[in-house]
């Protein structure tokens, strides 16, 4: 591409609406341009980088067998009502109707409809195995786009859906995925890490999160710092110092506590730590509420609540908690109260600690579990850093990640519920064995991005980089250096390289900017030195530049792997 007459621009100020890193430099580069809350274009630059991680995943799809399809992005939604799936959407998907009133959605995901596809195929054992993939546009209502092209409501996906006729060969199908995943992302230059993850609204046996460690992300990574256990926050499991509390019960005591809802006015106004407190928060689920208490220091984790109860969870709303508990929201705790109480299995260890006392400004004192009636026991707290690692007992340490891919065993979820079957050798009906992996393809560029820029924009790795080499012509009056300059982008450009050429009437110094703003790998500058035969060569990763011969450029392209 020459810039003198294509569609080129950058911007000079960083976007202020843009919270993350990513989002900045790939507005700021003229890669993306936001047109609403969630939703972007893909610029030139943008669409060839997108292209390019395309590319890289096709190859490897391919290779592992996978063949691709295209899924409409229009859906009828009887078809989520009967796999059951439509109530848990909720409000999170985009609703529609056509001309004659029927309901429709702009595709969330496409699990349904895979079955569908599938059961062109699957009628006996010997249909498989065989895995169905592609790569679409994906449409979310999201409370909060977030984080530029982390979080939106238009998205690329790639997910593909194995289909075996057993959990054996399913597990098969299911590492060759994983094994394509990684190439992808190693091909790609991501540094992640694969994480056990909760299977959510997909379902299923076993889920894994491929994440890649930044300074910005929604997850929470849960590492050791002594082995290779690695978890989404949401699922690790807390492992309680094993240590017998030998204080003596104390009677119990209601004391006063005007104006302290929260565990810092209570714990000041007492002078306990928040270690002496247990928390009581009021969860609601279809219609049903639950009481959880939780160590004063700790957080709830909705996941392993949900998982418990069976259903999705979320917070009561200040009403609904004031009539449960007779009181302002802040003084809830177990004794006395009307609904199902989950206790943390830690609190099982504690003595003589205090809760709310369902009385607006009153706690009550040297509370232990004698006192109250639990329906369920179990771990349902969030794990913090310095916790023992489920794994080998070392210590959890966290990191932030952007989840750019994952990968489940569905199991028999889909097809049971949408009658996806097949005669097995004994002519018996049974139901195909499916797995499903997905991956963001503009997460993935914005995880490069957060991992590869500097304070003069992005780095780009060469797999993904929209032009691999960016030419600058200092002068484009000088006919010896506009000249040189043209042969080498032809010559470049015959060999198969993207090239850009900066033939733009711009100072140079606008145009060195430029170019690492939009990180080409390597840079090639052409002005007074071609004289000589000489040019100046700069990798995008590097501080300095090399002047070298004109004759040893190919060379050096092929050292840095250009060529």
């Amino acid at each position: 591409m020459k810039l003198s007459n294509s569609f080129f621009y950058t911007l000079r100020e960083d976007q202020k609406d843009e919270e993350s890193v990513s989002g900045n430099l790939l507005v700021k580069s003229g890669m993306f341009k936001k047109i609403g809350n969630g939703i972007y274009m893909k610029m030139p630059l943008g669409q060839k980088v997108v292209e390019n991680v395309k590319e890289v995943i096709r190859k490897h799809m391919n290779e592992a067998g996978a063949k691709e399809v295209t899924m409409p992005m229009l859906l009828p939604i009887e078809t989520f009502e009967k796999s059951g799936r439509y109530a848990a959407f909720g409000p999170s998907i985009f609703q529609l109707k056509d001309r004659y009133s029927r309901p429709y959605v702009l595709g969330p995901t496409h699990e349904e409809f895979f079955v569908l596809a599938a059961m062109m195929k699957s009628h006996s054992y010997k249909d498989f195995p065989y895995t169905l993939y592609q790569i679409g546009n994906k449409y979310r209502d999201e409370v909060r786009p977030r984080l530029g092209l982390i979080r939106t409501r238009e998205f690329t996906m790639k997910d593909a859906y194995s289909f075996d006729i057993n959990q054996e060969e399913c597990d098969k199908s299911y590492q060759k995925q994983f094994e394509a995943y990684h190439k992808i992302f190693d091909e790609i230059g991501l540094n992640y890490v694969v994480v056990k993850a909760d299977t959510g609204m997909m379902g299923g046996l076993l889920s894994e999160e491929f994440q890649a460690v930044t300074d910005v992300g929604e997850d929470i990574l849960v590492l050791c710092d002594s082995c290779d256990y690695a978890s989404n926050i949401e699922i690790s499991e807390c492992i309680d110092k094993e240590n017998e509390n030998t204080e003596e019960a104390k009677q119990i005591e209601k004391v006063h506590t005007p104006n302290a809802g929260t565990i810092e006015e209570v714990s000041n106004l007492l002078n306990e730590k928040p270690s002496k407190f247990v928390k009581t928060i009021i969860y609601k689920a279809n219609n049903q509420f639950y009481a959880c208490m939780v160590p004063g220091d700790r957080d709830v984790n909705e996941v392993k609540v949900s998982k418990l109860v069976n259903a999705e969870v979320e917070l009561a709303e200040a009403e609904e908690v004031m009539q449960i508990t007779k009181a302002k929201v802040g003084f809830a705790g177990p004794i006395g109260i009307e609904i199902p109480v989950i206790m943390d299995k830690s609190i099982c260890n504690m003595k003589n600690f205090i809760v709310g006392a369902n009385e607006t400004d009153y706690h009550y004192k040297n509370v232990n579990v004698e006192n109250f009636k639990s329906q369920i026991v179990a771990d349902i707290k969030n794990v913090v850093e310095g916790d023992i690692c489920p794994k080998c007992h070392g210590h959890l340490v966290f990191k932030k990640g952007i989840e750019i891919g994952n990968t489940f065993k569905l199991g028999t979820k889909y097809s049971e519920s949408l009658d996806l079957n097949y005669l097995d050798e004994e002519n018996k009906l049974k139901p195909v064995v499916m797995g499903c992996y997905g991956m963001g393809v503009e997460r993935i560029i914005a995880a490069v991005v957060e991992q590869n820029h500097d304070e003069k924009g992005i780095i780009w790795p060469m797999s993904i980089a929209p032009y691999k080499v960016g030419i600058v012509l200092i002068n484009p009056k000088d006919e010896m250096q506009k000249a040189a300059a043209n042969d080498l982008y032809e010559k470049l450009n015959s060999l198969g390289i993207d090239v850009l050429l900066d033939n733009r009437n711009e100072r140079p110094g606008v145009k060195f900017n430029d170019m690492d703003l939009i990180g080409v790998p390597v840079r090639i500058t052409i002005g007074k030195k071609i004289a000589d035969s000489q040019v100046e060569v700069k990798q995008r990763s590097e501080q300095e530049a090399q002047v070298i011969a004109a004759e040893e450029l190919e060379d050096v392209l092929k050292s840095l792997g250009v060529l």
